[in-house]
Formats: structure tokens, sequence, C-alpha cells
């Protein structure tokens, strides 16, 4: 018999529905919190759906370690990766690192991910940003929001600290959405791409881009990591390529994310948009709501080193966990009327960025990012609104938008 519940929470197209996706797991939050699950086609795991559980093994990362599995692909998906690989990953990033090696790693960028360090960007981010919205004033009064401005904003962003050339970001996006979206139709033409074959296809380029950073170093990353050595040895090729991978691809794709989910969540909201633009001070708060409302990695995979108890079942050792991040962070149990989108929600103890010692590297930098290009949509547009009924993406890893129409006006300059 199948288990029609098991194969929900496994199929891409729930997390391209999000009425069916929050129906599912609030259910589970109610009467299965901690779920063993075996979709056909995937090897068995645990589902953790309540906000408290998944910070509870998030807190415990000798318990519950990364390694090996990562992320929810199925057996073939696995299979694929093994052949282009040797292992069920496609990469040797910091998500699939574990204390000391993850520690190590992550030290070698994290001043570049620090407040301080990001303030130094502050104007050159504001620029940016403002060339994104410039670029509303050329469409005409409508555009497809996620397809012209959200997916482009972070991606030149992120770039512009790696140091990839402009003329390079379109071969990133298309990397990045097969790697995380393999499974969508619209992405892949309905051709199979599998995750192994977009990692190789990264791991060439940033080669490439290494050896000539060698040659002529230059002020970003990819000169950093050229040479960056952990414990006196100079990392290999593959775990380099594997920090650009991670840094390139999630770098954008998660915020990108964010930036649609944020801007539709508004437009639904327009009493909430109204509260903004009377009070642009809520804008802090405003990004963190959106990001909650979007939570665009929709899991991660922990492994058990040990029998645990937790929700009322018994997670063995060698057992693989499925942590849930949109269903935690719309417990009510952990926030108060979750499906309520506020601007001004504080406290808001979300965890879209993870939780513990592998909390997003990278989440300063997609704040700022958002803060300055909302700053600017919300200075600059007079109003804004929905042009036809959005679309988001067939991936039950990290995903969001992929269509977002909107019609909208500027805002007209007086002059004396």
């Amino acid at each position: 018999m199948v288990d029609v519940t098991s194969e929900l929470i496994a199929d891409p197209r729930t997390y391209a529905d999000p009425a069916t996706y929050h129906d599912v797991f609030a259910k589970l939050r109610a009467d299965e919190p901690v779920r063993w699950t075996e979709p056909e086609g995937y090897r068995p795991f645990w589902t953790v759906s309540r906000y408290q559980d998944v910070v509870e093994i998030e807190k415990q990362p000798k318990l519950f370690i990364n390694a090996p599995r990562t992320a929810l692909r199925t057996i073939e998906q696995e299979e694929d990766i093994r052949k282009v690989t040797g292992s069920t990953q496609a990469s040797h990033t910091l998500i699939q690192m574990d204390d000391p090696e993850h520690r190590k790693f992550r030290q070698l960028t994290q001043s570049w991910f620090m407040p301080q360090q990001l303030e130094k960007l502050h104007d050159q981010m504001d620029q940016l940003a403002g060339t994104f919205v410039d670029r509303l004033e050329t469409y005409g009064g409508s555009c497809d929001f996620a397809r012209d401005v959200a997916v482009w904003f972070p991606l030149r962003a992120i770039m512009l600290i790696l140091g990839v050339p402009e003329e390079d970001e379109p071969l990133m996006l298309r990397l990045t959405q097969q790697h995380f979206a393999g499974s969508d139709p619209s992405v892949n033409g309905g051709k199979k791409v599998d995750a192994g074959s977009a990692a190789k296809e990264v791991f060439a380029y940033f080669s490439e881009l290494t050896a000539k950073r060698r040659l002529d170093p230059r002020d970003d990353i990819v000169s950093l990591l050229a040479d960056a050595q952990v414990d006196g040895q100079t990392i290999s090729d593959f775990d380099r390529n594997s920090y650009y991978f991670v840094l390139a691809l999630a770098g954008h794709d998660t915020t990108s994310s964010s930036i649609s989910g944020l801007l539709q969540a508004l437009m639904d909201h327009p009493e909430e948009l109204a509260k903004l633009k009377a009070d642009p001070t809520l804008l802090d708060s405003a990004v963190d709501e959106g990001i909650r409302w979007t939570s665009p990695v929709k899991h991660f995979f922990r492994t058990a080193v040990e029998d645990y108890d937790i929700g009322g079942s018994t997670i063995k050792a060698g057992d693989s966990v499925m942590v849930c991040y949109p269903s935690a962070n719309f417990d009510d149990a952990a926030f108060d009327d979750p499906h309520s989108f506020r601007v001004d929600r504080k406290p808001n103890r979300h965890i879209a960025f993870g939780f513990g010692i592998h909390q997003c590297l990278g989440q300063h930098m997609a704040k700022m990012e958002m803060r300055s290009l909302f700053g600017q949509i919300v200075e600059r547009l007079d109003w804004i609104e929905s042009a036809g009924d959005p679309q988001w993406l067939e991936a039950n890893f990290v995903g969001g938008l992929k269509s977002l129409p909107i019609r909208y006006q500027m805002k007209t300059l007086l002059t004396s």
C-alpha cells in the first residue's frame, strides 16, 4: 500500500504549492511530529516538523552529524552523483562537513561575511540595488519580478565578492537551477539533468578562474581560496571548488527566493506594505519576516550517531533525519499566529538560516542585500500589485518563486 503522506513529504510538487505544504506539515506537527518516512524510490528517514524538535536536534551537532546524507534525493539521483564524484554527494562543502573540519573550513571566509566587513560594501550594495530598481523604469510598468529582478540582483552581489565576471552570471544561474531544481520541468526543458553534472561544470569553471587568480590576485574570495591552507596543508582542488560551489550557488539562490517571497507577501498584504511605507524603520523586521515567510531551504538531513528519544519516537543510530525549516517557522507553538504576515513581527526567532554551528554563513549578507533592494522599492514605487498567478519551483530542497508577474508605478520626481 502506498504511504500517501510519505509521498507528499518527498514530492517536489508539494513544495510548489504552499497550501498543500502547510496542510501536510500542520497535520504532521499535530499528529506525527517525528515521523518514519518511506517514500517510494528514496532511502527512508525521519521527518521532524516541530520547531522545538528541529532546534533540539540542531543544538547537538555531535549527536546529529551532517555526513553522509545532507539532502533528500532519490536513490537514482544518488547513484547518478556517485558516478561523477565517487560518493552520494555532489561536492564537499560546509554543508557536508562536521567539526572540527567544518570549523576550520568555515574560518577561511567567515570574516568576509561578518557585519563589520559587509559594512564596507554598504554603499556598493545600495548602488547595485539602485541599478535594478532603475530597470523597473525601463519595463513599462510591468514585469516578472522573480525572473527579471530577484534572480539577478543577489547573483551579481555574490559574484562581486567571489570575483566572477558579470558576463558569466547566466552560466551560474543555469547551473544553480539545474542543481537545486532539476526536477522542475521548466528548468531543463523537460530533460533530465542530475546534480552531479551541474557540480562538475561548476568545478571546471572555478578551476580555470583559480588559475587566473594565482597569476593575477585580486580582492575577492577566489583569490583568497586559491592557495588557502587548513592545518598547514593547501586544501585540495575538490574542497576548494566545493567551497566556490556552495558560495556561488547557494549564496544567491536562497536570497533570490526570499526577495520574491517578501514582495509577494507585501502585495498580498497591502496593509503591511502601507505600514512599511509609512515607517521605513520597520525594514529590518520586514526582511526577517519575509525570510521566515519564504524559508527557501526546505530541509537539511542529519544522521544520528546514537539512539535518541525525541517527540515520542526513538531515532536509532545511523538513521537519517530530515529537519524541516518551513514547517518549524510556521509552528504555532513557536510563533504567534504564524500564518499572519507582519512586517513588525517581534520577536521573530525564525530558523530559515538554520540553527547552531551550521547556521548560514551568508545570513548577514542576504539581509543586507534585501534591505538595500526593498529600501529603494518602498521609496521609489508609488504602488505595486500582482499581475498574474505566481508559480513556485518544484524543488524539495531549496526553492521558491520562479514567476511573479507584477504591475507598478514609479514615483514621479518633482523638479523645480
